[in-house]
């Protein structure tokens, strides 16, 4: 692999596109084992750069210019202000509803131009999508100015706080009498507070992608809470996000996460070492027992102890030996850099471990019983595990971020099959950037070589557990897939809103409408195999089949087993599937649109 050049499968291009569809899946699943994604190496140091300079050294310049603090290279007089830390919540907030923090540039889908944040939310006419249809005034799938003046508000209101200077805390002082920069004006949280709250309501895209689920909590804390119960409920908040990440890797999928993400590492060079994250390369690629030890010893073990014994702890080496582990568990996804590349999220967990764990220990009287009134941290707790609790029981419900599912292999999912010259429907769909397969071609790459790189993504989806089901699904409906063009949804997802961060709820049958008005398919032209995560012990997986054209056209499950035992590229040919309910027809392209049945057409 260069630095500039992409470390491209070892195939002939004309060869490899004649192959059927699932042994290119199982060609390219190979390649990935050995060599991920062949990003160019300068991919990666771009994200470094970005990460390091405009992001965390970028954050600290302003937190501690604006505050009054010395220079940010005098780390031990601004590391533990907490007036620091809030602005640097902030900033990422800022930055990740800008859309330049997480899910940005080619490892995210954006390869030109690099950025989708606020190139499609500032902009009239583009797909927004509401997260509850019983919320009221929240109609429509385009955005409207209103929507795009209350988005611009959103960002205003961010970097107002973040460049005011701090003000007196009555709190504050009386727990560090020796504070002389104060904290942020709560008066001036209460308008982004209000603001994302608001656009959320309207517009889930962007509530993800400023991740709202994890930062308004905290937002809220900073503008109502004294200070010691502020720090109190912050690692409240904290352990919460981290254990229900962890609960969420209990089951069949997480094991599954490991081997790509570990193969996708360019801090992995050695290939042995990936293979050995697979049963038996090649022949058996599902996960080794070295895989199931990373991801269930030193990862859901990891990320449920060392998180409870931060929170209790009350000795001073025992915080420290587990601050140690989670910061070091935050560097290792950093270093892996998955696709969503939550980079700056991860920087900013790990500063928030040191800040909050030993910078406000236990023994210093910010532990949880702490907490004044002590009813008030129950009703905290309470509010901070609805959408995860919900969201385990009724994924249906509750995307899989406030869920607390991040990167558990437990998602939504989906793969789009197009007709022959049917995606290029997709560039009529009103938005910031072109289909993947025309970004990579301006970006340099000859049209057969883009079309085996997003065929890569596609391989990268079937290491995954739910992917044996919608390639099952895909095989089961369409007779002709292997003449057509199949797309990974989330790298789909990304050219049409603009974000995506793995969760299937953003290209799910609302979304596929919101396409279908500009974009006009026919009958057959896009077919897509969509999934549910799987509910807490279910044991199944809900998918549908939606016709672009027609609507959804099948609905049935799986059983997560089935999946999890198979190959990546099927050899024993699609997984068993239970159907519930079929629309009239013989193949999409004949199905008749059925006015009498409730899962209507999307036209």
């Amino acid at each position: 692999m260069g630095f500039t050049k992409p470390d491209l499968p070892k195939v002939d291009p004309d060869t490899f596109l004649q192959k059927p569809l699932m042994e290119r899946m199982r060609i390219l699943a190979v390649d990935w084992a050995e060599n991920g994604f062949g990003s160019p190496r300068m991919v990666h140091t771009i994200y470094i750069v970005k990460l390091v300079l405009f992001f965390a050294l970028g954050g600290i310049v302003i937190a501690t210019v604006t505050s009054g603090l010395p220079a940010f290279w005098h780390v031990s007089e601004w590391w533990n202000q907490p007036i620091v830390y809030q602005k640097v919540i902030l900033w990422t907030v800022l930055l990740e509803a800008v859309g330049v923090a997480g899910s940005w540039g080619p490892l995210a889908g954006k390869i030109t131009p690099m950025t989708g944040g606020i190139r499609f939310w500032a902009r009239p006419g583009t797909i927004r999508l509401r997260p509850w249809r019983w919320v009221p005034l929240t109609g429509g799938d385009r955005r409207t100015r209103f929507d795009v003046v209350l988005y611009v508000a959103l960002l205003v209101s961010l970097a107002v706080p973040l460049l005011a200077p701090g003000v007196h805390s009555a709190s504050l002082s009386q727990a560090l009498p020796d504070n002389t920069s104060g904290l942020v004006d709560p008066a001036l949280l209460l308008a982004p507070i209000v603001l994302l709250v608001l656009v959320g309501l309207r517009d889930k895209t962007i509530f993800l992608g400023a991740r709202g689920e994890q930062y308004l909590p905290a937002l809220v804390f900073f503008a109502a809470l004294p200070f010691v119960n502020m720090i109190i409920a912050l690692k409240m908040l904290i352990v919460v996000v981290w254990v229900g990440a962890g609960f969420s890797k209990f089951g069949k999928h997480f094991a599954n996460v490991i081997p790509p993400m570990v193969s996708n590492s360019p801090s992995m060079p050695l290939k042995f070492v990936k293979r050995a994250h697979y049963r038996d390369f090649p022949r058996d690629m599902r996960p080794s027992r070295l895989a199931n030890f990373m991801a269930h010893g030193n990862g859901t073990v990891v990320e449920i102890v060392a998180p409870l014994i931060l929170f209790v702890s009350t000795n001073m080496w025992v915080t420290v030996a587990a601050a140690l582990f989670m910061v070091a568990f935050h560097l290792f996804i950093i270093s892996t850099f998955p696709l969503a590349v939550p980079l700056e999220w991860n920087v900013v967990f790990a500063y928030t471990t040191v800040f909050l764990f030993l910078g406000y220990p236990n023994w210093d009287g910010y532990a949880p019983w702490d907490m004044s009134p002590p009813w008030l941290a129950l009703i905290i707790a309470a509010a901070l595990l609805f959408f995860p609790v919900l969201g385990n029981v009724r994924p249906d419900k509750v995307s899989f971020l406030p869920s607390m599912r991040q990167y558990a292999g437990n998602w939504a999912s989906a793969v789009w099959a197009f007709a022959p010259g049917a995606e290029e429907k997709l560039n009529r769909v009103t938005r910031s950037a072109k289909n993947q397969i025309d970004q990579f071609v301006e970006y340099g790459y000859e049209p057969k070589w883009a079309e085996i790189t997003l065929q890569k993504t596609a391989a990268w989806r079937t290491m995954h557990s739910q992917a044996r089901g919608l390639f099952s699904v895909l095989l089961t409906q369409l007779p002709d897939i292997d003449t057509r063009t199949v797309r990974e949804a989330e790298f789909v997802c990304n050219s049409l809103i603009g974000f995506n961060f793995g969760d299937g709820h953003l290209h799910d049958v609302d979304m596929i409408r919101a396409v279908q008005r500009e974009a006009r398919f026919e009958p057959g032209e896009l077919v897509i195999a969509w999934v549910e995560s799987e509910a807490l012990g279910s044991g199944v997986q809900h998918y549908k089949v939606i016709d672009g054209a027609l609507g959804v056209i099948e609905l049935g499950t799986w059983k997560v087993a089935d999946a999890v035992e198979e190959q990546p590229w099927l050899p024993n040919g699609p997984i068993p599937l239970q159907v519930t309910w079929s629309l009239s027809g013989t193949s999409p392209a004949g199905r008749r649109r059925d006015q009498d049945h409730g899962h209507g057409a999307l036209a």
